[in-house]
């Protein structure tokens, strides 16, 4: 049998096993789901297209997660944990096609055993015969990578499926001389190289009584130090079980569904959740409270929406931070964790930023560099067994070559790698969080309901290992201040902050909109440079004169002996905006957006052409570039950043502010609003055509797909901007044009039916526009639960 895993400590299980540890494992206990998508009544059924899934606790209150997957019969069990781990496997009936699975009952069953928990659900294949293959037990990245190849969509049996990373370190052990072979197998708790070999594969066994038959898949991880198991189970009295290698037979009366069992173990680390009281502050939950006695329907429907996300955040939650979102990001993400905790400060607790702070802090590089993503488990194993290849094969080189003592450092320096497999790795590959660190706290240290005494102990407190939060602080502030310098010394566009290189020619997208197509293949990001990099700046500012008053002397930064720099440079920047305005004449709208329809497929373009007011193609176009080229020349994308800048007060001018809100509410394919959908996250109509192939090919950040952490921006944004010019009767005019922008923008939103998905999209099928979930939508995600601070924020708008 071969399995292509990642090694780490979850096991996916189905019957109870009395075997599976020596201990008496305690009571097993029932638990409801906490969440179940979709829900009648809140969400748009066909939408999903078959998709279901449901979220449990388990005995120590951590997240599980498990959905159905209709497309290619996949069934996944996400253990939300301090691994990121999951078991997944595939279910197809006599003729290869995907098995549509139901649950099989509601609630699932809970218990631990020293280490070790346990979850177990029960499911129904609506078929009488069904192949089962195609496990995969491990990291929730290998899952989300599996997928993403499209192989859960091969035919049964699937073909040989390793982590090529683990196979490397392997072949490397087996390449040792003797000695040394022994000394690495003995840290990886492994006897021979034949039994290191076996962990790249689960073991796969079958035992079968009167009463109860069973398989289970097992694997350690390659480390030797954690155990993944999955067992499915089955009635003999009503089915027939067969085992072929790595694939599974399942049989029952023609006509019948096969019913069986699931039951995941896992003995990785449990993260600490948070209770709502340590979330939410007492506002929201009296706001929520008063939600709940809603006596009509749509108030009835309204409170159970933001119960679910206030569930949402729940599960997402934990003392040692904030996963991104599930089931794909079930770990640490710096940039949706800062942006998260900066939208729901009107609904959360002081003491989230402190989490969210200390979180960052804690992963900031050696040069103040915040970690975008962590590695951990097995995608750690993933990481440093590359860095244990490069290692051994510069062993090799060193020693063919007679330099025997840079071989022997080589070596050791390999060693000590496999005695931490699954040393968390950290990814500091993006650059916009770095802007948003000083942005969130600068506005945690000016926060009047915090006390001096709780940030004077919250940045003095080295309980982390790290040193003083302060001193961590201060290295990330000067590290942004030697990367905005040479604009702020020379405002040219080329002196902007840029994107690394991906390769001679390409440029990584390093911001938010991380795929491939994301910023166009832009060298200069608009959020980065025309939005975040002065807010940074302002905030440098703002915890300079912060500390002094909380009573901390005045800490060494670039600016401090010179503050008269730090204004200049924030004026500088404030300017950086001008490199990304585009005013395109009526003329030129109407040329390109003829052209981009020609371009569409048939169907597609006689919708657009039927639907696009006539008075919107033949009006001027105002609208922030998405990003500048290599030459520091626009990429004519609209796009919905410039809800950022709204949302944090970027822009106040009102003519300015109505400039930056006008491409949201002019229809697609002019500008971004699609009606019963939504602003889509970009239009490139005006962009060269290479720039739509590139769209079409990468629909992630695409004019195909909404984006909810856009739209709850941009609603967020509009309230700000109108609370604070309600109070001035001279602004009437400019406060009814944001309403009117609001109230536009929330039909086209709530008429979609998934304004509360991550991101959505739509198919268009005749002379209508469907809106779909995005195949690779989060179901739980963090910065889509700000909905509560849009609907907390919107109930208190001046009417």
């Amino acid at each position: 049998m071969s399995l292509q895993v990642v090694g780490l400590g979850l096991l996916l299980i189905v019957p109870c096993s009395s075997d599976l540890v020596a201990q008496s494992p305690r009571p097993e206990r029932q638990v409801l789901p906490v969440l179940d998508f979709p829900e009648p009544g809140l969400d748009d059924t066909a939408s999903y297209q078959g998709y279901q899934t449901r979220f449990y606790r388990d005995s120590k209150q951590n997240t599980v997660q498990v959905y159905l997957e209709p497309k290619g019969g996949r069934v996944v069990t996400l253990w939300a944990d301090a691994a990121n781990e999951s078991a997944g496997f595939t279910v197809r009936d006599a003729a290869g096609r995907a098995t549509r699975m139901s649950w099989g009952a509601p609630a699932a069953e809970v218990t631990d055993s020293a280490a070790q928990r346990s979850i177990e659900y029960r499911l129904q294949a609506d078929a009488s015969h069904i192949q089962v293959g195609g496990f995969l037990l491990g990291t929730m990245r290998v899952e989300r990578d599996y997928q993403y190849g499209k192989r859960h969509l091969q035919p049964l049996p699937l073909p040989p499926f390793r982590v090529a990373e683990e196979s490397l370190l392997v072949a490397d052990v087996s390449r040792l001389p003797a000695a040394e072979r022994q000394r690495h197998l003995e840290v990886l708790r492994a006897d021979d190289t034949k039994m290191l070999s076996s962990r790249l594969m689960p073991a796969v066994t079958s035992r079968c009584s009167d009463v109860h038959c069973s398989v289970r898949v097992e694997r350690r991880s390659l480390d030797g130090r954690n155990r993944l198991m999955l067992e499915l189970g089955v009635d003999p009295r009503r089915a027939k079980v067969e085992v072929h290698g790595e694939n599974v037979t399942i049989r029952t009366q023609p006509g019948s569904p096969i019913a069986f069992a699931v039951k995941v173990t896992t003995d990785a680390a449990p993260l600490t959740p948070l209770t709502r009281a340590e979330i939410f502050n007492s506002k929201f939950l009296t706001f929520l409270a008063e939600a709940a006695a809603a006596t009509d329907n749509a108030g009835r429907i309204r409170h159970r929406r933001m119960e679910r996300q206030v569930r949402g955040v729940e599960l997402l939650s934990s003392k040692e931070k904030l996963m991104a979102g599930l089931p794909n990001f079930a770990t640490y993400f710096g940039r949706d964790m800062m942006m998260t905790v900066l939208m729901m400060r009107p609904v959360w607790t002081a003491g989230m930023s402190e989490h969210v702070i200390a979180s960052v802090l804690r992963k900031l590089g050696p040069n103040g560099d915040v970690s975008h993503e962590e590695a951990l488990g097995g995608q750690a194993i993933r990481e440093n067994a590359v860095v244990y290849d490069s290692l051994v094969k510069g062993y090799f080189r060193a020693r063919q070559a007679g330099r025997r003592r840079q071989a022997d450092s080589l070596l050791a320096q390999a060693h000590g790698v496999l005695g931490e497999l699954q040393k968390t790795r950290e990814n500091y590959h993006m650059i916009d969080d770095e802007f948003q660190l000083p942005v969130l706290a600068a506005r945690y240290l000016t926060d009047s309901t915090v006390s001096s005494d709780q940030k004077r102990a919250f940045l003095y407190d080295s309980s982390d290992g790290r040193g003083p939060r302060l001193v961590l602080l201060m290295r990330e502030l000067n590290l942004l201040a030697t990367w905005t310098r040479p604009y702020a010394e020379n405002p040219r566009a080329t002196n902007l902050v840029s994107f690394p290189k991906r390769d001679a020619t390409h440029w990584r997208s390093a911001s938010w909109r991380d795929s491939d197509a994301g910023y166009a293949g832009g060298r200069f990001a608009m959020d980065v440079n025309a939005i975040w990099a002065p807010q940074a700046l302002e905030s440098i500012g703002l915890i300079l004169a912060a500390l002094p008053k909380i009573g901390i002397d005045s800490q060494p930064t670039a600016y401090l002996a010179n503050p008269a720099s730090l204004t200049r440079a924030i004026e500088t920047w404030k300017g950086a905006r001008r490199h990304f305005e585009v005013t395109l004449s009526p003329a030129e709208v109407q040329k390109r957006v003829t052209a981009k329809l020609a371009w569409l497929p048939p169907a597609e373009r006689r919708y657009w052409q039927t639907h696009t007011a006539e008075g919107g193609v033949r009006g001027s176009l105002s609208f922030l570039a998405l990003s500048l080229d290599a030459a520091g020349m626009p990429i004519r994308v609209v796009n919905t950043d410039p809800a950022t800048g709204l949302f944090l007060g970027s822009t106040t001018e009102p003519k300015m502010v109505l400039r930056d809100v006008a491409p949201f509410t002019r229809r697609f394919p002019v500008g971004l609003l699609i009606d019963s959908l939504g602003p889509v996250v970009a239009n490139d109509a005006y962009a060269p055509r290479q720039i739509w192939e590139r769209f079409k090919a990468d629909l992630y950040h695409s004019p195909r797909v909404v984006w909810g952490r856009e739209v709850n921006l941009l609603f967020l944004g509009l309230a700000n901007r109108i609370t604070a010019a309600a109070r001035d009767p001279a602004l009437g005019p400019y406060v009814s044009a944001l309403h009117e922008a609001l109230e536009s923008t929330t039909k086209a939103v709530d008429a979609s039916g998934l304004g509360y998905n991550e991101l959505w999209s739509y198919r268009i099928t005749g002379d209508r526009l469907r809106p779909i979930r995005y195949g690779t939508s989060s179901d739980v995600q963090l910065w889509n639960t700000t909905d509560l601070a849009v609907e907390f924020v919107l109930s208190q708008l001046p009417r």
